[in-house]
């Protein structure tokens, strides 16, 4: 599972960074990938990654400012001529389905798949599941309706031990099938095989949790509630809290302190003003450093892996 950070800005495209777009890569047996948010140009964007429009599975939007939303449009439009047929799934508050059916109607514009667009209500909790990962949504604190998101895959058994089946005279086939799917099997002699004998640990699902734009509040804290990755804006350096809560914004601290009240692993931050240079971004992360260690300022085409831990 690997997240890719596509455009890092607030408000609007400065010469360092695009405006606001998130991939997030499933893993196997998917191979898809999904979007979060797509500012203006997300799609040129895209162009320098591997990530194929094709395979866009769904796309979760924060909010609908215009640097979270103007690079929709164009986007599914191109996804179109780029093979794309299978259906996508569009998530956001409401007010997204009137948005795209308007610009698609005066545009003429008309998609070779289907769109399934899904508003989500205030009081959200879970919202999707697909046999892989679920996701649950949560109200943020901003200036408009803006919501956060908890990805967190299903966890997986363990890998079967084959060496110690073959000890045990367990032969390949269906037998290691029943096995995988948790099934204990009994052998001629009598000796009775159970999944948890003969595999190794089982892998933990991840947890990801991708914040829109918002002031610090309790629903940030429950979403990355310990989270492998949080990701976090971080709009204004610290000591600009007044400036920041008075628009709906973060600062470093803000986002360093709500990632260690809520136990995240890892912390990434993204959203930075316009007024920041990437020089500045060693500054931003030593601010938020002190309250939190494990942090990253995301620069535009960062990937990320997130790996999965064995209990």
């Amino acid at each position: 599972m690997n997240i890719w950070f596509l455009g890092t800005g607030a408000g609007r495209p400065s010469k360092h960074r695009n405006v606001t777009a998130i991939a997030l890569q499933l893993p196997e047996p998917s191979c898809g990938w999904w979007l979060f948010d797509a500012g203006e140009a997300t799609q040129h964007q895209l162009m320098r990654t591997p990530l194929k429009l094709s395979k866009l599975e769904a796309v979760f939007v924060t909010h609908l400012h215009g640097d979270h939303i103007y690079g929709l449009p164009g986007l599914l439009s191109s996804r179109s001529f780029d093979g794309g047929i299978s259906p996508v799934q569009l998530f956001g508050p409401p007010g997204l389905k009137r948005y795209m059916e308007t610009v698609f109607e005066i545009s003429g514009t008309q998609l070779d798949y289907e769109l399934q667009i899904h508003e989500i209500t205030d009081d959200e909790g879970f919202i999707t599941d697909n046999g892989q990962v679920k996701v649950e949504a949560g109200q943020l604190d901003h200036r408009v309706p803006c919501f956060g998101y908890r990805i967190t895959e299903h966890d997986q058994p363990g890998k079967l031990l084959v060496d110690k089946l073959k000890e045990l005279g367990v032969e390949a086939g269906p037998l290691y099938g029943k096995l995988k799917q948790g099934e204990s099997i009994a052998l001629p002699n009598g000796t009775v095989v159970r999944t948890a004998d003969v595999t190794g640990p089982i892998q933990a699902g991840r947890v990801v949790t991708v914040l829109g734009d918002t002031k610090p509040c309790g629903n940030a804290v429950k979403l990355a509630k310990d989270a492998d990755l949080l990701v976090h804006e971080a709009t204004f350096a610290a000591g600009l809290e007044e400036k920041a809560h008075e628009f709906g914004h973060c600062t470093t601290i803000d986002a360093a302190e709500t990632a260690a009240k809520a136990n995240a692993k890892r912390l990434v931050m993204t959203h930075f003003s316009g007024r920041y240079g990437n020089e500045d971004l060693i500054r931003l992360e030593e601010e938020a450093a002190e309250r939190f260690t494990a942090v990253t300022a995301a620069t535009d085409f960062m990937m990320i892996e997130i790996k999965r831990e064995q209990r």
